[in-house]
Formats: C-alpha cells, structure tokens, sequence
C-alpha cells in the first residue's frame, strides 16, 4: 500500500523583505487544528529571527479564512477517560501561546481576509497588529450558540474593540459585516472584494521601507505600555525613545530628514 503524505496546512511564500503565510485547508474551513498551530508556531519562531523580513502577512485559501478550533478534533477525546479535559487544556495553551507570538513578533503581522472569520479565526484576526478584509467578509464569535462561550477570542476581542462591541459579539454571536469589524475596531481598512491580499502588500511594503529596529522597537513598546497605568506607560516610554533616539537608525533618519534626502538603514 502507497503511503499518502498530506501537504503542509500552511503555504509559505517569500517575497522581498515581507512574507505571506496563507492557511491552506479550504475543504475544512482552514481551522486552527493541531497541525495548523503546529505549522503556524514553527513559521513563528523562525520568523523571530529573520532580519530580512520586515513584515509578515496572514492570508487564506478558499471562502472562509478560519473556522476557528477544529470540533471534531476535539470532539474526538470527549472519549478519553478525562472527557478530553488535558487535551482540552494542551490545545487551548498552544493557541494562546501561538497568538502571543504574534504580538511579540519583531516585524507587524497583517491579516488580509476574505470571506469568514469565526471564533478562533476571529480572534486570529484580532491579535494581528493590522488587518484588511474584503468588503465581503464577515466575522463573529458565535460559540454562544452552541453552549461555548468563546472566551479565549475574548482575550483578543477585548483588547481591540470597545468593550460594549465585544460584548455584542460575544453575547450575541451574530456574524458582522466588514464595514461593522471596521467600525468596531477589529479591522483597519475595507477594500473591494478579493483585494485584501494586495492592499496588505502594500503596507507590507511601506513597512518594510523603514527602519527594521525602530518598527520593532515600536511594536514591542506599544505592547509593553498597553496594560500600564498612564504615569508608569509615560516613564517607559521615555525611557524606550530616548533608547531609540541613540540607535543609528535614528541618527540617519533625523539627519537624512534635515539634509532633505532619503535615509538608508542599517538596522542598528
């Protein structure tokens, strides 16, 4: 018998100073199964250390960009003799620590979405530093319709949007319009259907022609001082730019802007 291997759930492809990961299951929904956080984690870690990757780009094969947790995987170790309860447990802490890396990534990631962003998925999208969704696309948390609240894209959810917006999405589970995620704050911008993709290229791209450290140090920064209270995120961030005003990069950028001509980074 001919053993079969199935193609990675995760499509990599590099471009100039960016890349694009697109999820690759469209027969099943593209879900944030335990090869996909596999996939996504690996991608991660070696992303961390690339400096010649400015920006990171998530996008999705098919109509729905992501389903969420895969249930029937779960479902699967209800038989186990805990009811699935550690399996429960590991997955839940693999997607949370994978959504994590996402923020602590040196380079901004961007969600480019098209089609439907439900549950996990949503919250996928809501824990990329930018997104860009086609004026078709949808997202909701709807686990309260079937007795699950979605309570970890609630981390995410609540991090992004107004509180009463989240809790409209968590509480009702109805699936929004683009215009609304916009409105809500979950996205950045809405673009013309199928147009997602390239529209985060472009910021890619402008991303990516600036300076590699002071993006990073500002993505890291703007993290750090979030959960702070107001006197403490001043002090730190005082503290990160006068850090950041000594770098190289800094130097040749105040000086390329005084001498009225291009900067060239080094990255230092």
């Amino acid at each position: 018998m001919m053993n079969t291997v199935s193609p990675p759930p995760l499509h990599i492809d590099e471009r100039e100073a960016y890349v694009i990961l697109t999820l690759d299951r469209p027969a099943s929904r593209n879900p944030l199964s335990e090869a996909m956080l596999s996939a996504l984690t690996e991608c991660f870690t070696s992303l961390a250390k690339r400096n010649d990757i400015r920006a990171v780009i998530l996008a999705a094969k098919g109509p729905v960009f992501s389903a969420g947790h895969d249930l029937k995987e779960m479902t699967a170790h209800r038989a186990d003799p805990d009811r699935g309860r550690a399996y429960f447990e590991d997955i839940l802490n693999r997607c949370a620590a994978m959504m994590q890396m996402i923020l602590k990534l040196p380079q901004p990631v961007i969600a480019a979405v098209e089609g439907v962003a439900t549950a996990a998925g949503c919250q996928l999208v809501a824990s990329c530093d930018l997104a860009v969704a086609g004026e078709h696309a949808k997202f909701s948390t709807p686990g309260v319709h079937i007795g699950l609240f979605c309570s970890t894209p609630m981390v995410a959810l609540s991090r992004n949007l107004t509180r009463k917006h989240a809790m409209e999405m968590l509480l009702l589970g109805d699936m929004i319009s683009a215009d609304d995620a916009m409105r809500f704050g979950l996205i950045n911008r809405v673009v013309a259907a199928g147009s997602a993709l390239a529209e985060a290229e472009v910021m890619a791209r402008r991303i990516a022609s600036k300076s590699p450290l002071t993006v990073s140090i500002g993505k890291r920064a703007f993290y750090e001082q979030a959960d702070m209270n107001v006197a403490d995120a001043y002090i730190h961030a005082s503290r990160i730019m006068v850090e950041n005003m000594l770098a190289r990069d800094a130097e040749e950028g105040i000086g390329a802007f005084i001498e009225k001509r291009e900067p060239h980074w080094t990255g230092q």
